[in-house]
C-alpha cells in the first residue's frame, strides 16, 4: 500500500518531527508512506468570509496538485465520521483488498479544507470533536495508521 499524507504548513517543532520520523520508520514494513507539505496561505489574523474562502481555495489547489486520479482520498474534518482504531484498520484492509492501494490522507490548514478538496474526498473522518493543531495531527494520524496495520496483522502493540 502507498500512503500519502498531504498536509498544509511546514512542520517546525523538533519534537513533532522526531515523533513523525519514528512512526515513518515503524511503518516501513507495512506501507510506503510519504508526506507532502503544501504551503499555507499567508493571511491577516482577522479575515472576512471572502478572504477565508480565498485562503482555503488556494491551499486546496495546492493539496489537489498532489493527489492522483487513482488515489482514494480520506480527508480529516471536524464534521467527518468518527472511527475507532479497529474501524480505521478495517477500512485500510478493505481498501488494500479491493485494489485501492493508493491512499491519501488530507490535513487542511487552520481554516480547514476547501470545497474542491471536500468534493474530491472519498471519505471524511474526524479524530475528535476537539480541534487539534494541524501539525500535531500528522503525528496522531501516523500513529493510528501504524496501529491499524498492527491490528490487521494481529501483532502486539500497547493499548
Amino acid at each position: 500500500m502507498k500512503i500519502t499524507i498531504v498536509s498544509v504548513g511546514k512542520l517546525k517543532e523538533k519534537y513533532l518531527k522526531q515523533g513523525i520520523q519514528e512512526y515513518l520508520k515503524r511503518l516501513t514494513p507495512y506501507a510506503k508512506v510519504e508526506i507532502k507539505e503544501v504551503a499555507d496561505e499567508k493571511a491577516p489574523e482577522n479575515l472576512s468570509e471572502a478572504e477565508m474562502h480565498n485562503v482555503k481555495l488556494k491551499e486546496g489547489e495546492r493539496i489537489l496538485s498532489h493527489i492522483r486520479s487513482d488515489t482514494y482520498v480520506i480527508t480529516l474534518e471536524i464534521q467527518g465520521k468518527m472511527l475507532s482504531s479497529e474501524q480505521l484498520a478495517s477500512k485500510l484492509d478493505k481498501l488494500a483488498t479491493y485494489g485501492k492501494s493508493k491512499v491519501a490522507f488530507v490535513i487542511g490548514g487552520s481554516l480547514g479544507i476547501s470545497e474542491a478538496v471536500q468534493q474530491r474526498s472519498d471519505m471524511a473522518i474526524s479524530f475528535s470533536k476537539m480541534t487539534f493543531p494541524h501539525q500535531l495531527m500528522r503525528l496522531i494520524l501516523l500513529e493510528q495508521v501504524y496501529r491499524g496495520f498492527k491490528i490487521n496483522r494481529n501483532e502486539p502493540y500497547h493499548k
